[in-house]
């Protein structure tokens, strides 16, 4: 017998169909919990994805309700994604088959606290351990600035894109961030962007260089104009429809262009973003600085630091960035890194960070 009230509300919205089982209509509950605990909705759309996987694994077995599953049944699942096989025949990565089970792990622990389980079923289950390894390209000075050179700037979206990379390596943005950036947070006079809402729902503010802040000017001034429609609502980088541009779209756009300048590397946005991160490092800033413009809680195992103030961290990106000025840097001037540990640490960090907004990177 479910030890559920069959009264109680449980999934009734427009957001979603008419459940199939009991099961399924505690998941939209959950859901619409987590929206009101202000996740993000990236984090409850994946949160959907990842449990609905479940659930279909359990409607082929007649598991219906919640009190049918048990620790077992759950190592049965858990051991289905060991053995499971992609399309092309590769299994699912350890940190793949993490990234099902943890979604799984928070449902039925709320369960328990909401009584409608007694016994949570999966607060001994042992999830897989997930390796730090470091990430499979990162482009130095010279191919990013290949990378660069490739869109036609003669033409209105080319303009627009050389913008976007520029934006993307100045101040490593995540994908999410880039797409909902407003002209109003791009602030020319103090050389910083304000990033709201960023991963985990917070506000940070992080230098932009002198060039990437030209190529944003350049691009206002001669396609924006262009692509804005009426109402405008102050996105900087616009689609051909004058709207914002999709996160499917940006990692397109960016796979493109390192594709097409053809230095036998592989990525899209997040791979600005560990370039990015990686050269600021190797030009002598420190860890803490970077850490604070990626919008990083921890680096791996470490501590959050203490506040570290706006101009120091522009002082820094001046200084370590090499497109932080309109003028190229003396490079034999800039300093080697000093800490190889903490560059392994930083790009294990960025490696294994899971964003929802750079899923497909």
């Amino acid at each position: 017998m479910a030890l559920y009230s069959s009264s109680r509300k449980r999934g009734k919205s427009d957001r979603y169909p008419a459940p199939r089982t009991p099961l399924e209509s505690l998941l939209y509950e959950h859901l619409d919990w987590l929206r009101v605990k202000h996740y993000s909705e990236n984090t409850v759309a994946t949160r959907h994805n990842e449990i609905m996987i479940f659930l279909s694994w359990c409607v082929e077995r007649d598991l219906k309700e919640p009190t049918e599953i048990t620790r077992p049944i759950l190592e049965r699942y858990q051991r289905h994604l060991f053995y499971y096989r992609k399309k092309n025949g590769e299994p699912l990565s350890y940190r793949s088959q993490h990234a099902r089970l943890v979604p799984l792990k928070v449902w039925f622990r709320w369960m328990t606290r909401q009584n409608y389980i007694l016994h949570n079923p999966a607060s001994e289950l042992e999830l897989p351990r997930i390796g730090h390894h470091l990430p499979k390209h990162v482009l130095n000075e010279h191919e990013i600035e290949h990378v660069l050179e490739q869109p036609d700037i003669g033409d209105v979206i080319g303009l627009r894109d050389r913008a976007i990379l520029e934006t993307l390596y100045s101040t490593g943005m995540r994908r999410m961030e880039i797409c909902a950036l407003k002209l109003y947070d791009v602030d020319h006079d103090s050389g910083t962007v304000l990033i709201r809402q960023g991963k985990g729902r917070k506000d940070r503010v992080v230098p932009i260089g002198e060039r990437a802040l030209a190529w944003i000017q350049k691009y206002a001034r001669e396609s924006r104009i262009k692509l804005a429609g009426d109402p405008d609502d102050a996105t900087v980088f616009l689609t051909n429809a004058g709207e914002e541009i999709s996160l499917e779209h940006m990692s397109d756009l960016v796979r493109f262009y390192i594709d097409q300048a053809q230095i036998g590397k592989t990525g899209s946005s997040h791979l600005l973003r560990h370039t990015m991160a990686t050269l600021m490092l190797e030009g002598g800033a420190d860890i803490r600085f970077i850490q604070h413009i990626l919008g990083h809680a921890s680096l791996s195992t470490t501590e959050i630091y203490t506040h570290v103030a706006i101009r120091k961290l522009k002082q820094v990106h001046t200084a370590t960035h090499p497109a932080a000025q309109l003028k190229p840097k003396d490079h034999a001037a800039q300093a080697p890194a000093k800490d190889e540990a903490a560059r392994d640490q930083l790009l294990e960090a960025l490696s294994t960070e899971f964003d929802e907004e750079d899923a497909k990177d």
